[in-house]
Formats: structure tokens, sequence, C-alpha cells
């Protein structure tokens, strides 16, 4: 058998083993070790291809898209024609690093994503990061990548999805893959701050912050930081929640970025020790104005008493 597969060593092995099962062995066993190696060299591929997607999307996808644009980094189409491969890789598996180095390429990368600094894949390895790679040169290729964007940035804005983000970051409606709701972990002045949790931050303004509808679709889409992360890898959002999420932050855009139910709890606050104080001090008074009474009663009966005698 010729061996086409040079550039992956398990896919040699396997072409290796097929050539001495051609060579020798029981017909029949021979011909049941033949098409199991056959199976393995159109799966193993296959499903090597889709945990690099799966990584792809769950790790770099909400910072970068393929051919859909810029996010918080660059669209990564043909990015091997702007940089070594070598540097690419090293890059991938320390980003860090390289800026600690000052490398001229790297800072520009920081400086154009306005000081955001790419953080290390879980689980990043020189193997993996040269399977990115592949990844991104094979999808650079094609007219549409899986990874050029999210419809969900695409669609004008509706009042009525953003009514079911509301519902949705609520918990009103459930969550297709049994997510938790965002309200558990979020505040917003939406809906009142201190309804929300304290474990993330307050998303008051986040439409603004992240630049638009584009940038927090992607990042609904792979949560990039550890604890969501973590929580969403099983329970992933679907690309209707994804829309609606993010045109309810877009219905949010412009709110002050203070916290309303805070300020008002302040003033109830300031009212009632105002309130309270104005009290006390009357109440002072009156007691202050009888002071004497225990000592002038008997003093006055007892002059009366001797007047009158």
């Amino acid at each position: 058998m010729l061996s086409l597969f040079k550039n992956n060593p398990l896919l040699v092995a396997t072409d290796q083993l097929l050539n001495k099962l051609i060579l020798s062995g029981n017909g029949a066993f021979r011909t049941l070790l033949l098409s199991s190696a056959i199976i393995a060299l159109i799966l193993v591929p296959q499903a090597r291809s889709q945990e690099i997607d799966k990584f792809f999307k769950q790790n770099c996808s909400s910072c970068h898209w393929i051919g859909g644009g810029r996010l918080v980094g660059p669209d990564l189409q043909n990015v091997q024609q702007r940089q070594e491969r070598d540097w690419l890789v090293r890059f991938i598996l320390d980003p860090k690093a390289m800026l600690d180095a000052q490398d001229p390429y790297a800072v520009k990368l920081k400086a154009e994503a306005n000081g955001a600094i790419m953080t290390n894949a879980p689980g990043i390895t020189r193997e993996l990061a040269v399977a990115l790679l592949d990844l991104i040169e094979a999808e650079s290729k094609l007219d549409s990548s899986q990874f050029a964007g999210t419809p969900a940035a695409l669609e004008p804005f509706s009042a009525d999805n953003a009514a079911r983000g509301l519902e949705l970051f609520l918990g009103k409606t459930k969550l297709t893959n049994d997510g938790p709701y965002c309200i558990s972990c979020h505040s917003v002045n939406a809906v009142g701050s201190s309804l929300g949790g304290q474990l993330g931050p307050d998303l008051t303004g986040v439409f603004d912050r992240l630049n638009g509808r584009t940038a927090i679709s992607a990042w609904l889409s792979a949560p990039p930081t550890p604890t969501m992360r973590s929580v969403f890898k099983q329970h992933q959002l679907e690309q209707n929640e994804i829309k609606y999420l993010a045109m309810f932050f877009e219905s949010t855009t412009g709110q002050a970025e203070y916290d309303l139910d805070s300020t008002f709890l302040w003033i109830i606050l300031i009212f009632c020790g105002l309130a309270g104080g104005v009290m006390f001090m009357i109440a002072f008074g009156r007691i202050w104005a009888f002071r004497f009474r225990a000592v002038r009663r008997p003093l006055i009966k007892a002059y009366k008493n001797r007047g009158e005698s």
C-alpha cells in the first residue's frame, strides 16, 4: 500500500501495519484487520479535526474570527501570511513571555487590542498549536469559514428580542442547555443592581465597553474567563439565546454606570438619619426643660408652708 499520510505519525504507523497485513497472515483475519485499519484511517482524522474545531470555538472564537473581521484580537484569516509559522506557534504557547521580551509584533498586537493581552489557552501544547494553525490555514481558504462570525451579530435590533433577552437574564425563561441564569452571578442597573449576584462583574454598560453587539455575541458564544468557561463548556448558549441576550444588553446602552439601588438606599438612610436627629433633639429638649423639677417642687412647697404659718 502507498504511504499517503507522511505528516501524521499515527497514520504513518497505521499505514505500515497495512503493508505488513497485505504481505502475511490468515486471509480472513487479514481482511478483518485490514478493514479495521482502513476505518481507523478514516475516523481518526475526523475525530481529531472535530476536537480541534471544538477547542478553537471554546478558547479562541470569543476574541478571534476567521474571515469575520476584528474582535478583541485580529481576524485570523491568512494570519500565516502576516507572520512566520514558528513565531505564531511560540506566541500561541506563551503570549505573555513574548510581550515581556518586548517582541515588536507582540507589542503591536497589544496596542491594537487597546491593551488587552491574549491569555494561555488551557491545555495548550506545541502539537495543539500546530493543529490550530492548520485549522486556521484550511478555514482561510474557504469562501465562508465556520468561524467567520455569529448570526446574532448581523440581525437588526428588535425590541421584542431584547425583551426575550431580559427574560433569559432574569431566569424567567429556561436556557436550552440548562446553563445558569445570568442574574445568579451578575447585576445590571436595568433590572435593579441589588437583585443580581456578586460573583461576576456588574454588566451595566457592557454593550459600550465591548464596542457593540458583534463582540458581545462572540463573547457569549465562548466565554473566555475561567469561571464561565468551566460552567458553559457543557452548557453552551444557543444562537437564538445569544441573539436575545446581546440585544438586551444593547437596549441598556447609555445607562449611567452607578448603582441606582445603592443611590436610592443612601437617600433613604440620609433621610432617616436627619429625621431621627430632629426627633432626638425634640425629645432631649423636653427632658432638659424639666431637669430641675424634682428639686424646685419641694422648695416651693416648703416656702409656701412657711408663709402660711
